[in-house]
């Protein structure tokens, strides 16, 4: 993935220094002018270039003199995903995206990515992986690989690739060494920050200790999944259902092979004759409003189905959303054994 920073250019530049970042940047050939605090002021490309050249502007005359002042951008932590997907759809590929002080911290690429969701990510990968020993001895769990890459890497690109670049990571075991493979996230033009356990805190405890998201809107996901979960799709479910907190929910199917009565006082009033029963189990992925997060004792053992009662018990609405792709919990094993065989096979 290109850096986004590839498409910026200081104001006061030549139209010469233009031509060769347009040309290195190829059929993503846009470029976004800034100011000296990376300001947005206005976008170039190869047609605003000609155009200038067609009126007597010269390769050594300033970019401020052709670029278009009104470009089409997105601010951070809008909530207005319909904007994004309006974008896309009209095919405005390449968007930067802006800080509430209209300077760029981001440029997404329609061609490489999906979405831009008003998200932060909370990845719980502080687990000891005490069913896949020993191949958890020396490496944390997250860091198994299935087919070329971890399996966290695997979630971090997913969510990426949905536009999402704030994360944060909750380690505990071997964590330095999760700490040392993703970094600082700007490789992958993210941004990652690390939240230490001292002590278990269960599988959303550790996030009472984070007070600088960047969104009003939370998801927490186990880092040993593997899922080619559509999170616009599940943000955009949220959305309208109005939800305050949302669970992905598993379908589990129970084939009975005998008739079941269904009987009142001994009174056999209807039977099914050998019947499905479809159960939904949790995902192990949530998405919540940054508010309920209040509910969430400090420094504390805190499960995230313990958040779910508190917040079912308050009156919140509190919703299921029935995944119908791919997902499989690398807990065991034969988890990680069939892992590699659909890795090969999954579309992701």
């Amino acid at each position: 993935m290109r850096n986004y920073k590839d498409h910026l250019l200081k104001a006061g530049s030549t139209i010469k220094d233009a031509l060769i970042k347009l040309d290195a940047l190829a059929k993503d050939a846009i470029i976004f002018i800034v100011d000296g605090e990376n300001r947005l002021l206005g976008s170039l490309t190869d047609g605003d270039v000609r155009r200038g050249l067609i009126k007597g502007i010269t390769i050594d005359h300033q970019v401020d003199e052709i670029i278009q002042p009104n470009p089409r951008y997105i601010r951070k932590g809008e909530q207005d995903i319909k904007k994004v997907i309006e974008y896309r759809e009209g095919n405005f590929r390449i968007v930067p995206i802006v800080d509430k002080e209209s300077k760029i911290v981001n440029v997404i690429n329609f061609r490489e990515m999906r979405s831009y969701l008003p998200v932060d990510a909370v990845i719980m990968a502080g687990g000891r992986g005490q069913r896949l020993r020993p191949l958890t001895d020396d490496t944390p769990k997250p860091l198994l690989k299935v087919g070329d890459k971890p399996i966290m890497e695997h979630n971090v690109d997913r969510l990426a690739l949905y536009g999402i670049d704030d994360f944060w990571m909750s380690v505990k075991y071997l964590g330095e060494k999760i700490e040392q493979y993703f970094k600082d996230g700007a490789s992958k033009n993210v941004n990652i920050k690390y939240v230490w356990e001292t002590e278990p805190l269960g599988t959303i405890g550790a996030v009472s200790s984070i007070e600088d998201f960047e969104h009003d809107y939370i998801l927490v996901t186990n880092s040993d999944l593997l899922t080619n979960l559509d999170y616009e799709h599940f943000f955009l479910d949220f959305m309208d259902k109005d939800a305050d907190f949302a669970v992905v929910s598993i379908p589990y199917q129970v084939n009975v092979p005998y008739a079941v009565l269904e009987t009142e006082e001994s009174k056999i009033k209807s039977f099914r004759e050998k019947p499905t029963y479809t159960y939904y189990s949790n995902g192990g992925i949530y998405l919540m409003k940054k508010d309920v997060l209040k509910y969430v004792p400090k420094d504390t053992f805190f499960n995230a189905t313990d958040l779910m009662e508190t917040l079912i018990g308050k009156g919140y609405n509190v919703v299921s959303y029935p995944l119908s792709g791919y997902w499989l919990d690398v807990g065991k094993h034969e988890d990680f054994e069939q892992a590699q065989k659909d890795i090969k096979q999954i579309k992701f």
